[in-house]
């Protein structure tokens, strides 16, 4: 079995290894759930994990991205510390997403594939979440939130940034 033993630093290596020990068969049916496994890891597709994993796999890191980039479910930067994700499905469109979407950006000052510098804040939009009959959703690191609206929006960036206050660490 390959080992990540010569992999760039910004891998973690027990923890890349211990994704890659899940999946032994080493053919590309691996690669999706390959690739998920390392985000939900890592929060994100580093270069050095698409470097780990094409040797793995035998397989170009241009094959790699090419599968990666096809599904907008993979991301290639390091989300915040909370990851704001906005649905722009048909039912939260109609019900004010966009609006959230700007209020969100503005909030943030933060476009949508963004992190802030303090790495504490990130932006994604998300074509639907699944969630239409609660709409418009935002999730914060995977929980749902229902019916939001800007006000409510600004009340939780604002809770977020008490808590980190509050654990001295901004």
């Amino acid at each position: 079995m390959t080992t990540v033993t010569d992999k760039p630093a910004t891998v973690c290596e027990d923890g890349l290894q211990a994704v890659l020990n899940r999946h032994p068969d080493k053919g590309r049916d691996a690669l999706i759930p390959l690739l998920q496994d390392v985000q939900s890891e890592y929060g994100y597709l580093s270069e050095g994990a698409i470097t780990v994993i094409s040797s793995y796999l035998q397989l170009p890191a241009s094959k790699i991205y090419g599968v990666a980039t096809f599904y907008n479910q993979f991301r290639f930067k390091e989300p915040g510390k909370y990851h704001f994700m906005v649905c722009r499905g048909t039912a939260c469109h109609v019900k004010g997403s966009a609006r959230l979407l700007d209020s969100l950006i503005k909030l943030l000052k933060l476009k949508p594939g963004e992190t802030s510098r303090d790495k504490l804040f990130s932006l994604e939009i998300v074509a639907c979440m699944g969630a239409c009959g609660l709409a418009p959703v935002v999730s914060v690191n995977g929980e749902f939130y229902a019916k939001v609206t800007p006000r409510k929006l600004a009340e939780m960036i604002q809770e977020c940034r008490d808590k980190e206050a509050a654990n001295g660490s901004n």
